[in-house]
């Protein structure tokens, strides 16, 4: 839990285990690890097409479905042109 704090109103991504991939603020969390997102957008990947940008806005995410959580350098992010992304959607994680 003290990890997450320090990512505490920052931009974060979350990739969960059914390999879905989101990025957004970190605005809540519990001893669960549920997470609370806001300015959410989940990023689909397509081996033939361009990447997508989905809006959700808020967002809760169950933390028994997370697979990894990580700040994000907004700068890096900014810098990245997702119409030119092309990247086979990423597989479920197996435990």
């Amino acid at each position: 839990m003290a990890l997450l704090e320090e990512f505490a109103e920052a931009k974060v991504s979350v990739l969960t285990n059914d390999g879905k991939y989101f990025v957004g603020l970190l605005s809540g969390f519990d001893q669960a690890t549920n997470v609370i997102l806001t300015q959410c957008n989940e990023r689909v990947y397509h081996a033939d097409d361009a990447a997508e940008e989905i809006f959700l806005g808020l967002y809760v995410i169950r933390g028994d479905t997370i697979a990894v959580i990580s700040e994000l350098d907004e700068g890096m992010d900014d810098q990245i042109d997702l119409k030119t992304i092309r990247a086979s959607p990423m597989k479920p994680v197996v435990h």
